[in-house]
């Protein structure tokens, strides 16, 4: 193999390919050793690269986890809407138990609720944020096709993600198919049945 070619760019390319291994050394750093013991200097050993890529992109530690964790968690942040909002909300807390059942899912868990606020924890803090932005636009669109009568969407976003964090941290079995849509049938129809006539 001559050399003295030059390697073909690509879109994205090498510089983007480094990027995705750092973040997702990142994680896997995260996921064992929790947000406050993630050290640094490990990440270019663990993705393989040189430690100047790592400082290069992230001269700041804080920043790369922030940037991993979004990365990382960036589904939770959404919440399809495909006219059937009960098919939505079951496949919403099934991604949301595949996260939380990862080691990395519970670090972020032990993060959010340790007392050291770190830029990191307050990252994780904007993602919540985001997703409970997301449902509100989920559940006001169904309310305006009749889907729903008018309902707080924070507060219907607490009753069906709070049994999944129960489930998944409590470890007894796995958060199932059948959980979500058991979870979504019962919150959804208490909805209805509670709501003013009018």
């Amino acid at each position: 193999m001559s050399q003295s070619r030059p390697a073909a760019r690509r879109p994205g390319g090498r510089n983007a390919r480094v990027r995705e291994r750092i973040l997702a050394a990142t994680v896997e750093l995260v996921a064992r050793d929790g947000i406050a013991g993630f050290r640094y200097e490990e990440v270019a050993e663990c993705a393989g690269v040189h430690r100047t890529s790592v400082y290069r992109n992230w001269p700041d530690r804080d920043d790369l986890v922030v940037e991993a964790l979004l990365h990382y968690v960036e589904d939770l942040a959404s919440v399809a809407d495909t006219g059937d909002l009960q098919r939505d909300l079951v496949d919403f807390l099934l991604a949301l138990a595949a996260v939380l059942d990862t080691p990395f899912g519970q670090s972020l868990e032990q993060a959010i609720h340790s007392a050291r606020q770190t830029e990191a924890v307050q990252a994780l803090t904007k993602v919540l944020d985001q997703r409970v932005a997301a449902m509100r636009r989920r559940v006001d669109s169904a309310v305006e096709r009749g889907e729903l009568p008018p309902v707080d969407s924070g507060f219907l976003g607490e009753m069906i993600s709070g049994p999944v964090h129960l489930i998944v941290n409590r470890g007894v079995r796995p958060f199932a198919r059948a959980d979500a849509e058991r979870i979504v049938s019962v919150i959804l129809a208490g909805i209805r049945a509670t709501a003013p006539e009018g």
